[in-house]
C-alpha cells in the first residue's frame, strides 16, 4: 500500500504540471474565456462546438442553468427546465450579470474545457492518496496531514478558477491562481520526497542559499504574472501586431528582466558550490539548464516578437524550475529527520 501511495503522489505531480501547461496555453491563445461559466460552459457538461447551440430553438427542451446568446449582445440563462415555445419567451431567462463577455469561439472554448477536465482528473489520485494515508493513518502519521492540505488546496484553486472566470479574468486573481498552484506542487514534492530514497550530503552555505534561491524564484514569478498582464492589455488594443506588444515598456517589466540577473547568479553559486563540495545536489545542474532556456524564450519574446508557444514554455519552465529548487530544499533540510524517520518505520 505504501508503494500505491508513492506512486499516486508522483502521478499527481505529473498532472498538476499538465494542468500548469495547460493553463498556460489557455492565456496564451487568450481562451480565458472560453467558458463563460464554471464549472459548466454554457450550462453544459460536454461544451458546443458551434454557435447554432447556444441559439434559441424552437420547441426545444432546456435544462436550468443552459445559456443561449440573445441577439448577439447578452448570455441568459435558463430559470428552470421548460420546452420553449415558437417564440422565446423572457420570462423563463435572466441575463448572466457576473460579466460581460458574450463571445463565442469553438476553439477557445474547447481549450478552456480540457484545461478544466485535466485538473479535475488531476484532483482524482489526490483524493485516493489522502484516502490511503487516513486508513493507514498510523503508518504515514505527518503524510497524512499534508495529504488531507492538498484535497483542500485543490478543492480551493478549483474555486479560484471560478472566481478569475467570474472577474472575467482579473488580473490579481490570475496571479493567486498561479500561485496557488505552486503551493499545491510543494505539497506534493513533499510528499514524494518522503517517498524517496536518495540522500545527499549538507552544507549550511548551500542550505540557506537555495532557500534564498527558491525565494527569489517566487517573486520573479510574481513580477512575471504582472508583465504577462500588460502584454494581455496590449495585445488587446494592437490585436495581432506583436511588435506593439512591448511598446513603451513600463517599469515593472525593467525589474523583471534586471531580478533575472540576481536569479541566475544565485543559482550560479549554487551550481559552484554543489560541484566544488560535491554534495550531490544534482537537480541543480537541470536547474541551471532550464534557466538558460528560460532566457532564451526571454530573449525570443522580446527580441522575436512572441513566436508561437514561448509564453507558455517560459511560465512551465519557471515553475519546474520552482519545483526543483523546493526539492532541493527540503534534501538540505530535511535530510535528517527523513533518515530519523526511516529507522522509526523499520
Amino acid at each position: 500500500m505504501e508503494s500505491k501511495f508513492h506512486k499516486l503522489t508522483k502521478l499527481s505531480l505529473l498532472l498538476v504540471y499538465l494542468v500548469i501547461i495547460a493553463g498556460a496555453f489557455v492565456r496564451m491563445t487568450g481562451s480565458g474565456m472560453g467558458c463563460p461559466d464554471w464549472p459548466k460552459c454554457f450550462g453544459f457538461y460536454v461544451p458546443p462546438t458551434e454557435i447554432s447551440q447556444i441559439l434559441f430553438k424552437e420547441n426545444n427542451d432546456y435544462s436550468k442553468g443552459q445559456m443561449i446568446l440573445y441577439n448577439e449582445e447578452e448570455l441568459l440563462v435558463a430559470k428552470s427546465d421548460f420546452t420553449s415555445d415558437d417564440f422565446i419567451n423572457l420570462n423563463n431567462w435572466e441575463v448572466y450579470e457576473k460579466h460581460d463577455y458574450v463571445i463565442f469561439n469553438p476553439l477557445h472554448t474547447w481549450i478552456e474545457y480540457i484545461n478544466r477536465l485535466i485538473g479535475a482528473i488531476s484532483g482524482v489520485p489526490i483524493l485516493i492518496f489522502t484516502i490511503i494515508s487516513i486508513i493507514y493513518f498510523k503508518k504515514f502519521r505527518h503524510l497524512t496531514l499534508i495529504s488531507i492540505i492538498t484535497l483542500i488546496a485543490m478543492g480551493f484553486q478549483a474555486w479560484l478558477g471560478k472566481t478569475v472566470v467570474d472577474s472575467n479574468l482579473a488580473a490579481y486573481k490570475i496571479t493567486l491562481h498561479m500561485l496557488m498552484a505552486l503551493f499545491i506542487v510543494a505539497l506534493l514534492i513533499y510528499l514524494v520526497y518522503y517517498g524517496s530514497k536518495s540522500f545527499i550530503k549538507t552544507n549550511k552555505t548551500f542550505k540557506y542559499l537555495i532557500l534564498f534561491g527558491l525565494f527569489l524564484t517566487l517573486i520573479q514569478i510574481v513580477l512575471g504574472t504582472q508583465v504577462r498582464q500588460i502584454v494581455d492589455e496590449q495585445a488587446k488594443l494592437f490585436a495581432y501586431d506583436k511588435s506593439m506588444w512591448l511598446n513603451d515598456i513600463p517599469f515593472i517589466y525593467e525589474y523583471h528582466r534586471t531580478f533575472s540577473i540576481l536569479v541566475i547568479s544565485i543559482n550560479m553559486a549554487l551550481f559552484l558550490i554543489n560541484k566544488k563540495l560535491q554534495l550531490g545536489n544534482n537537480y541543480i545542474n537541470y536547474v541551471m539548464l532550464l534557466l538558460a532556456l528560460e532566457i532564451f524564450t526571454g530573449a525570443s519574446m522580446f527580441y522575436f516578437d512572441f513566436p508561437f508557444g514561448t509564453q507558455t514554455a517560459h511560465l512551465v519552465f519557471a515553475s519546474i524550475i520552482f519545483g526543483l529548487q523546493f526539492y532541493i530544499l527540503l534534501q538540505n533540510f530535511l535530510t535528517e529527520n527523513k533518515l530519523k524517520a526511516d529507522d522509526l518505520q523499520t
